[in-house]
């Protein structure tokens, strides 16, 4: 890690498993952050992620590079008696405790902060659940598609009307709460630096995704009228849809009321201006589908890249709707280190995500390979303070093992 970076020198404990918690993790990784990321002998789920179904299936297991770059691995079995004197010395040595198993787990391994704090009372604990520490689902397990995108609301409102609740992109809630995440350590280290004492931090899918969904939800908080499910080709907004090319090419369309006039003189349309139809706000409301009619057979009689040319002429708002191997190849996101390389990894993953963070005049460490399960045991252990013949008898005991890696 570069010496001169943010969060050089800051040590980070990673006990989440999956997305949410170990991704917080990377963010801090990327400014300069050791991180000892601790699996049990089984490893995390998360490195057979690849495997799963419907996960995009590869030999690499690209979604544990992604959460867990830039991080030392070792095992910790918590049932085993010995590994309590390796926790111990984990949270003495650690400035940051990230952890996500569901509570009554988490009493029974003792990872609770009450368990912890006792050894380390400037230690920033950091808890992320499904449900929130409160409340009658507080201790049941969750995963981003059912508390943050289920329980939040946001699932009922990303369908066209008559569809079904569609399965969104894995990982997009943990990710979404993983910034979240950060943004709580890293208060809390600032507090840390003003007044010394540590802190317990915490947010959760559910809670994140409310605030995703927050505008919707606001809404039914202040008893508002919502419209009904959008309907494409009979829309709220007209000037507000999804359209289509004449080459097959689906774009969202967001013309504000002070385009409408440009856009409609792009497309040689100026006389939607004056059609009384549409003139006539109430009129408008009423006939909305008739105008998305219209424009539906205007978009469709020519290519997106005419489109492209014409909406950019008049500073309109579009967004082409791309899919994943298309995205990859978009020079914006490498402009922008949005994508950039991954040393190590093998095979044919040689570049990475980075976290959506950027400072100016700061470089991210550059991004290395997520270990293999256990590998960083023995290094990770003697800096601890354990003797030669403590780490051999910690192995042997099975307290910290070096496990095979699970197969699928």
């Amino acid at each position: 890690m570069a010496n001169d970076n943010i969060f050089s020198g800051l040590k980070v404990v990673d006990f989440a498993s999956f997305i949410a918690g170990p991704s917080a993790a990377v963010i801090l990784s990327d400014f300069g952050a050791d991180v000892i990321k601790v699996e049990p002998p089984s490893g995390d789920l998360w490195r057979i992620g690849n495997k799963i179904p419907p996960q995009p299936q590869s030999k690499e297991p690209y979604q544990w590079h992604l959460a867990n770059r830039n991080k030392r691995g070792i095992t910790l079995d918590l049932k085993n008696p010995g590994s309590s004197q390796v926790l111990e010395k984990l949270v003495k040595w650690a400035d940051v405790f990230i952890v996500n198993t569901p509570h009554p787990a988490r009493k029974k391994l003792h990872l609770e902060y009450d368990d912890v704090v006792q050894w380390n009372s400037r230690l920033i604990y950091a808890d992320v659940t499904g449900f929130g520490e409160n409340g009658p689902d507080a201790s049941l397990p969750g995963f981003d598609i059912t508390s943050y995108w289920a329980r939040s609301g946001l699932l009922s409102m990303t369908r066209d009307a008559g569809a079904a609740p569609t399965w969104p992109v894995a990982g997009s809630g943990d990710n979404a709460t993983a910034v979240g995440l950060y943004s709580a350590i890293v208060t809390a280290l600032y507090r840390r630096e003003r007044s010394g004492k540590g802190s317990y931090v915490t947010t959760s899918l559910l809670a994140e995704g409310v605030w995703s969904a927050s505008v919707s939800i606001q809404g039914a908080l202040s008893e508002a009228k919502f419209f009904a499910p959008h309907d494409r080709k009979n829309p709220a907004n007209a000037a507000l849809n999804v359209y289509q090319s004449s080459d097959g090419r689906w774009f969202v369309l967001l013309v504000t009321p002070d385009k409408l006039a440009g856009l409609a003189k792009a497309i040689g349309r100026t006389d939607l201006l004056r059609d009384p139809r549409f003139v006539d706000p109430a009129k408008l409301v009423a006939n909305m589908g008739q105008l998305a009619a219209i424009l539906d057979e205007v978009f469709s009689a020519q290519p997106m890249a005419h489109w492209s040319e014409v909406l950019n002429g008049v500073h309109v708002t579009f967004g082409v709707v791309r899919e994943p191997q298309e995205v990859i190849n978009d020079p914006q996101l490498r402009a922008n280190d949005i994508v950039v390389p991954l040393e190590g990894a093998g095979g044919k993953l040689t570049s990475t995500i980075s976290s959506p963070i950027q400072v100016h005049g700061v470089a991210k460490a550059p991004a290395k390979r997520a270990p293999q399960l256990g590998e960083h045991n023995e290094e990770v252990l003697r800096e601890l303070g354990f003797s030669a013949t403590e780490i051999h008898d910690l192995g042997a005991s099975g307290a910290t093992p070096k496990a095979k890696e699970r197969v699928a």
